[in-house]
């Protein structure tokens, strides 16, 4: 059991929560903490002293004092105006990995807002009410303002939730519910709205998936090698350990673990004094993007325990308004992250190039029937396709500013862009490993009858129970769309 406000979050707790497989509550440790917030609020709300977002307007207005009657259309009409997201919907995943992240944040008893408000968070996590969030609109500091006020519209009544694949009222869910609409109280609003939810749940997916991949690489990558009856002296631990990068040294040490045993490795029958790059130097490639990897992750760990909403509230005469709701560190290893993820695409690439060249014992375009037949020579053109997609998005959003809020919010980090670009990047990494994958098991079987390690002839297997050897030129699509779905469904063994 996850004690909201009281443990502390991970990726994969989220993940875990998200689905189902494991229950969050919220213990009376963290009800004292909201309950004792939420006193210090009032206290202020109907003091004289000016309090921002408390009794103030919002950004450049926050000059303006509101008297206590207004306090609540105040903080209604901050959901209301500023819900002006654009585009397709996120996926639903990411609207409740959001919630959960806002659940923690707001019982850390920072934010000033009610047990109630939060216990009915809660109730939409737990009967998948998932409201409807566009991808567009938000620059990523002050929170991610706009997708927040859509994710949280429907608790005033307004908005929409995700029915199956179809698209609901909120006040149509919420009566079948038996929800009435809540009114927003002082500091509520913006309790929910400045912070950075939405660039976290596109770090926690993006963390989740990139883990699977780098993994994957690792296996794509000594198939491929098997295929091209490559040289395994480059991942001895020796040569690592005076390089001694920990992503660089798991990736060796994880070739070693992936050839072992290889009767096709043990093979000298096309001897030589070294491979290309693409083959020898995965430990320092793949181990980079690990770095990386590793970097986002703990920065995205620290994020999802922390409080980044606006004020932040100490006690009930000093509410600071500070920053915490800028998007910045996350949006430059968001953007580092990207790179990092592309890389394994790239490097995929290449590897898929040198299986077609038709050297050390293997077919030109990897088939026998060369001339009436193209092979595969044709889906290497989509992986460079896709590298170089994925290379335009490695453009670092993090690095632009424009000014919003008459100048009030005059830097500010685009890292909901970048997160956003993180898990399409991803998207087309899944694509280019298949085909990698579809190309090695192509060269592997040249190499009969010799024998692979016992985890590269499972996922050999895994591969020829749905996509057969090719002997002559057929529709490859069906092929290429089979070993997507694999890499997506995560049926390859990675260990």
């Amino acid at each position: 059991m996850f004690k909201y406000g009281i443990d502390t979050l991970t990726v994969n707790k989220v993940i875990e929560i998200s689905k189902g497989t494991l229950k969050a509550v919220v213990t009376n440790d963290a009800v004292i903490k909201i309950n004792e917030c939420r006193r210090m609020v009032e206290v202020m709300a109907n003091s004289d002293a000016a309090v921002y977002g408390i009794n103030t307007g919002f950004g450049p207005l926050c000059d303006v004092q509101i008297s206590p009657k207004e306090t609540s259309k105040l903080q209604e009409n901050l959901l209301i105006t500023h819900a002006v997201g654009v585009g397709n919907p996120i996926d639903k995943k990411l609207s409740k990995m959001m919630m959960i992240c806002k659940v923690h944040a707001l019982c850390q008893g920072f934010s000033g807002v009610r047990l109630e408000l939060i216990e009915r968070i809660i109730y939409f996590i737990e009967n998948d009410l998932l409201p409807v969030v566009p991808e567009q609109g938000s620059v990523g500091a002050s929170g991610d303002l706009a997708p927040l006020s859509h994710l949280f519209l429907p608790l005033l009544g307004e908005g929409e939730f995700w029915k199956s694949e179809e698209i609901v009222s909120a006040k149509k869910v919420l009566k079948k519910h038996n929800l009435k609409p809540l009114t927003l109280m002082a500091k509520e609003g913006l309790g929910l709205i400045n912070g950075t939810q939405f660039i976290l749940a596109h770090a926690i997916l993006g963390l989740d998936k990139m883990k699977y991949v780098l993994d994957l690489a690792d296996i794509t990558g000594a198939m491929t090698l098997e295929g091209y009856s490559g040289n395994v002296s480059p991942f001895k631990e020796e040569l690592h350990l005076i390089r001694p990068f920990k992503g660089n040294l798991k990736v060796a040490k994880r070739m070693r673990m992936l050839l072992k045993n290889s009767k096709n490795a043990a093979d000298n029958s096309f001897p030589r004094v070294q491979d290309p790059y693409s083959i020898r130097c995965m430990p320092q490639v793949h181990g980079a993007s690990r770095n990386a990897y590793a970097h986002l992750k703990e920065l995205a760990e620290i994020e999802m325990n922390s409080v980044t909403d606006n004020p932040i509230v100490l006690s009930e005469t000093e509410a600071i308004s500070g920053g915490n709701f800028h998007g910045q560190p996350l949006a430059m290893a968001l953007d580092y992250t990207s790179i990092a993820a592309s890389e394994l695409g790239n490097i995929a690439d290449r590897r898929c190039y040198l299986l077609l060249e038709g050297k050390h014992g293997l077919p030109r375009l990897l088939t026998s029937a060369g001339g009436l037949n193209s092979g595969f020579m044709i889906p290497q053109y989509t992986t460079a396709a896709l590298v170089t997609e994925n290379k335009s998005l490695c453009f670092p959003p993090s690095a632009d500013s424009v000014p919003t809020s008459l100048g009030q919010e005059d830097h500010v980090s685009m890292g909901s862009i970048s997160g956003r670009k993180f898990n399409q990047i991803l998207g087309n990494i899944d694509k280019i490993l298949a085909i990698e994958l579809m190309y090695a098991a192509q060269a592997m079987d040249f190499r009969r009858p010799n024998t692979f390690s016992s985890i590269l002839e499972e996922n050999f297997k895994i591969i020829r129970n749905k996509v057969a050897k090719l002997e002559e030129d057929r529709v490859l699509k069906d092929d290429i769309n089979a070993l997507i779905n694999m890499v997506k469904n995560r049926e390859f063994t990675v260990r």
